[in-house]
């Protein structure tokens, strides 16, 4: 042993380094945790346990509403709607490798259906069937409450117990008794005579009330499974109906929850009619002990392993559960109604757990149109997923995956991810019924920008009048296989960088082959849609441009300053003071007329928008506050396209588009490049491709006016 764990005596770089890396590891286990997720006791001890805190006896949907709970929320409004952030979903667990963005109502509405069952209003007698397109992450909400009930059941506040029974059966010769664990998991408290349960709940209940941390009430519902039935029954009749001495054969433990391990997790899948039957899901017929037992309906001779049988006290989740047979949906009328299940030869079991399914849209439609299938669907509570229709959430799906943390060998130009996730987006808006309304605009008031002539009602219309808005469109895994596309194609290779145009070129390639585009008017209408982004990118990088040319921050004082007082000057019908010859003159009408027409101000609202402007800065001095250049956004908007004008012939930007650029000309140029790689996350390659589009655009727009 000390050969393995390192030897004073080792040469350097040998066993001494075996050893430092086993006290690494070491250091990262805790014991303790170890210990406590192992205990064991006798059932007296767990009487004393439940007494304390009743909460470990919860039942499978108050778990996962308090699960869901304990991670935090967030309340905020929008649209005039009171909505929650549950943090839950954000994946904390695994620092948001399964995190959800933007489906927050739906969410809400998810969380409520599991707070209601908490309470046992219902709803905890119900299928919950999670609906909406491909790629729409339905799976990954059931992979996340998966995932998050395993870790609950690792804290302290998630602790739940099940039981095994210590029987001197095929003792060997140490005379050592054997263990037979609960083959469902069952909560300990199941063996609890159902005429003593009233008194025992009660109590239990005063205290679970008390605590004001969850919701309902400790409830026990059934028997326990046939084979602990089996046990139960004949240690009663070995000790003459005597429970304390028949219990005392329990021993009880820490109960884990884990998929991997088949224990309170199940996951079904549908597979080939002819290899897959219902034993799957309730058990079958262990025939090597039929000869040892006798009979093939002796609950020892059966193996208790089927998907609702070993998510017991836990979730299982039925992956495309509208594509299984027939014979398999009955099963789950009685698993989600009665709360019991039918192994084979056995009476009715009953169990714990939340069954939660998925489907798509063709699935659901065809379920709906089956008249034969009308007590399934009276027995689930559908929840729709559909895709995120705000930009700012669908950018975050991508940047989970493609983010400049996680990519590192390629530059990923900045607003590349946008104009996908854009694209994506409009893709699963309708067209709004309000005219004058641009779906481009739909999309940015979706995600909280303000429009001129728009409020929080006419958004709150917008939404209300596009019922099915997200249940269609461009699914985020086909972006998400496009971006790697465009990261392993030879241009990005050769060029260590990928941008919006590489990207846009290979979005529209796909949609030739898309496998669910199946019309040509909506591979057409598509490739609108990208048009549509193309120009919206355009005003986006010209933007930029504009802004890096005019980061001269004194300069763009002084016009502010200028403009100020020509404004104030002219509300208060008064002459400004020229600097250079001392004289009074008349407010500088030209001046201001050239900002003020950068951002739409019309000759007959001049007056209005000079006397805001003005208002403005004295409700910030009565607030003890200090007017800016830069306080007042459409102001500053104004100054910086005044300034760009101003300032573009004399950096003759178009230049670029030639092969000739004098020193002074280039000595500009590699300024604003720096600015932009600066301010905006450019590296040199892709500011300066950006540089070169913005001038042909201006060089264009020039030779037009000529």
């Amino acid at each position: 042993m000390s050969d393995f764990f390192g030897d004073s005596n080792a040469g350097p770089g040998e066993r001494v380094g075996s050893g430092d890396l086993l006290s690494m590891i070491d250091s990262k286990l805790n014991r303790k945790q170890f210990h406590d997720q192992h205990w064991e006791g006798s059932l007296a001890d767990y009487l004393k346990i439940v007494e304390k805190r009743p909460e470990v006896a919860r039942n499978a949907f108050q778990r996962v509403y308090d699960m869901i709970m304990s991670f935090g929320t967030e309340k905020y409004r929008r649209f005039k709607r009171d909505l929650v952030r549950y943090h839950f979903f954000s994946d904390p667990i695994e620092h948001g490798a399964d995190g959800i963005f933007g489906l927050d109502r739906q969410l809400m509405q998810l969380v409520d259906v599991f707070r209601s069952a908490a309470e046992g209003y219902g709803t905890d007698r119900r299928i919950l069937l999670l609906h909406g397109p491909v790629g729409s992450s339905k799976s990954t909400i059931a992979r996340l409450l998966k995932k998050g009930l395993e870790a609950y059941s690792r804290t302290d506040p998630g602790a739940m117990y099940t039981y095994s029974w210590m029987l001197d059966e095929d003792a060997g010769p140490t005379g050592k008794s054997t263990e037979f664990a609960s083959p469902m998991h069952e909560e300990p408290l199941m063996l609890v005579p159902v005429e003593a349960r009233g008194d025992l709940l009660g109590r239990l209940n005063e205290t679970y009330s008390k605590s004001g941390k969850h919701r309902g009430k400790i409830r026990l519902h059934g028997e326990v499974n046939p084979f602990c039935r089996k046990v139960m029954a004949d240690l009663m009749a070995h000790y003459d109906g005597d429970w304390r001495q028949a219990v005392s054969h329990v021993k009880v433990k820490r109960l884990i929850l884990s998929e991997k391990n088949r224990v309170g997790i199940g996951t079904f899948q549908p597979k080939d009619e002819k290899n897959q039957d219902s034993t799957e899901l309730t058990g079958d017929i262990n025939y090597r002990k039929i000869a040892r037992y006798g009979s093939d309906s002796d609950p020892r001779a059966f193996n208790f392993d089927g998907e609702l049988c070993i998510a017991n006290r836990g979730l299982c989740e039925f992956i495309e559960v509208l594509k299984l047979d027939v014979a398999f949906l009955y099963d789950l009328l009685g698993a989600s109604q009665e709360r019991v299940i039918k192994p084979k030869k056995f009476a009715q079991t009953s169990i714990d757990e939340v069954i939660i399914g998925h489907t798509n849209e063709p699935e659901y439609k065809k379920l709906q149109s089956n008249e034969l299938m009308e007590a399934f669907r009276d027995r689930t509570i559908r929840i729709d997923v559909p895709y995120n229709v705000r930009l700012d959430d669908e950018i975050r799906i991508y940047q989970k995956d493609f983010g400049t943390d996680r990519i590192k060998s390629i530059h990923i130009a900045p607003h590349t991810l946008e104009v996908a996730a854009m694209w994506a987006v409009l893709t699963r808006l309708e067209e709004p019924k309000k005219a004058g309304v641009t779906l481009m605009q739909k999309l940015k008031l979706y995600n909280g920008k303000s429009l001129p002539g728009f409020t929080e009602d006419s958004v709150k219309e917008l939404r209300e009048e596009a019922h099915r808005e997200g249940m269609h469109g461009i699914s985020p895994r086909y972006i998400q296989d496009k971006v790697s596309n465009s990261l392993v194609s030879a241009q990005a290779m050769e060029e260590k960088q990928v941008n919006p145009f590489m990207l846009m070129n290979e979005l529209e390639a796909g949609l030739s082959h898309h496998s669910l585009i199946t019309d040509d008017e909506t591979r057409k209408h598509y490739r609108e849609l990208l048009a549509v982004v193309m120009q919206e990118y355009e005003d986006i990088i010209k933007g930029e441009v504009q802004r890096a040319i005019c980061a001269d921050e004194d300069a763009i004082k002084r016009l502010c300053t200028n403009y100020i007082e020509n404004v104030r000057a002219s509300t208060q019908r008064e002459k400004v003071q020229n600097k250079y010859t001392g004289k009074y003159e008349e407010p500088d009408e030209r001046l201001m007329r050239s900002i003020e027409e950068k951002i739409d101000i019309p000759e007959s609202r001049k007056d209005d928008f000079r006397h805001e402007i003005m208002n403005y800065i004295g409700a910030l001095a009565l607030d003890g506050k200090k007017f800016e250049y830069n306080t007042n956004a459409r102001l500053y908007k104004a100054l910086e396209l005044k300034l760009f004008e101003d300032q573009r012939d004399t950096i003759k930007l178009k230049n670029l588009v030639s092969s000739v650029v004098d020193d002074q000309t280039q000595q500009k140029i590699d300024l604003i490049k720096k600015r932009m790689i600066d301010q905006f996350g450019y590296s040199d390659r892709s500011a300066a491709d950006v540089l070169n589009y913005v001038a042909s655009i201006f060089a264009r727009g020039d030779a037009k006016g000529d």
